[in-house]
C-alpha cells in the first residue's frame, strides 16, 4: 500500500493511466469520467493553485464546505498532496459553493455545525457544473474563483517539501490522521481492483473514505448523485463489484 496521497496519485497515473478511476453521475444526466492521468492532472492543477495562488504550505488547514462530487474529491486530493490538513473546524482555506454563507453543516467532511465561520480564512468559490468556467454568482473582494483559475496551472505538481507518511493530513470529529493513516485507517477496505459504487448523498467524509479505499486497492469508483437511481442497468454498465 502507498504511504502518501502523492504516491497514490502517481500510482494511478502509472501503468494503464487511461483506465477510468472516477466516474461521476450527476443530477441532469451528466456523466464525467476521469482516468488516472486526468485525475492526477486535476489534482496537480489544484495543488499548484493552492500553493502558488493561496500560499498553502505544509500544515495549512483546509475545509470542504461542498457536497460529495468529483470536484470535492479532486480538492481533497489536492489539499493532501500539498501537505494540507483537512479539518471540519476553523480553517485557513475554505472551499464552498456558497462563499460568505459557510453552510458547513450541510456537507462538510466532518459535519460541522451550520453557520460555522473561520475568521480570516480565504474562501474559494467552487462551481460544480461540468461546463462552468467561472463561478455563477457574485464574489466579494478576496474571494477566489476556482473554476476561473484552476486551468491556468501546470499539469504536474513538484513540491520542494513533499509530505511524508507521518505528516498530519486530517483532523475530523476529534480524530487525527497522518498521510499514511489516511490510506491505512481512514480509507474503506476493498478487494484489489474493486469497482466501487458510492452514493454521493452520504456524508462527504464517508464518500472520501470510499474513494480513497477504492484507489488504494488499485481499483476505481462510480460516484452517483442521490437523484440518480441505483439500477441493475447502471451496475452492469459500470461493472460494479463493491459498494
Amino acid at each position: 500500500m502507498e504511504s502518501t496521497v502523492t504516491a497514490l496519485l502517481h500510482s494511478l497515473r502509472s501503468g494503464n493511466s487511461s483506465a477510468p478511476r472516477l466516474t461521476w453521475y450527476g443530477p441532469d444526466g451528466e456523466r464525467v469520467e476521469l482516468s488516472g492521468r486526468v485525475l492526477d492532472n486535476w489534482a496537480a492543477k489544484s495543488s499548484n493553485l493552492l500553493v502558488e495562488e493561496l500560499d498553502a504550505e505544509p500544515g495549512t488547514r483546509f475545509r470542504l464546505d461542498l457536497p460529495a462530487h468529483w470536484k470535492s474529491a479532486v480538492l481533497a486530493l489536492a489539499g493532501w498532496q500539498a501537505g494540507g490538513v483537512l479539518v471540519d473546524g476553523d480553517a485557513d482555506i475554505v472551499f464552498t459553493t456558497e462563499p460568505g454563507q459557510e453552510s458547513a453543516g450541510q456537507a462538510s467532511a466532518g459535519q460541522a455545525s451550520a453557520g460555522q465561520v473561520s475568521p480570516g480564512a480565504t474562501h474559494v468559490a467552487v462551481a460544480l457544473g461540468a461546463l462552468e468556467l467561472a463561478f455563477p454568482g457574485a464574489l466579494e473582494p478576496g474571494q477566489v474563483d476556482y473554476a476561473a483559475l484552476v486551468r491556468q496551472f501546470a499539469d504536474s505538481f513538484d513540491p520542494l517539501d513533499p509530505p511524508s507518511a507521518d505528516d498530519g493530513a486530517a483532523r475530523l470529529s476529534g480524530e487525527e490522521f497522518s498521510q499514511a493513516g489516511l490510506l491505512e485507517r481512514f480509507a474503506a477496505p476493498y478487494e484489489p481492483g474493486a469497482r466501487v459504487l458510492v452514493d454521493a448523498s452520504r456524508p462527504l467524509r464517508e464518500v472520501l473514505a470510499a474513494l480513497l479505499g477504492a484507489w488504494a486497492a488499485g481499483g476505481s469508483a462510480v460516484l452517483r448523485h442521490g437523484s440518480v437511481a441505483d439500477t441493475a442497468r447502471l451496475r452492469e454498465a459500470e461493472k460494479i463489484t463493491a459498494e
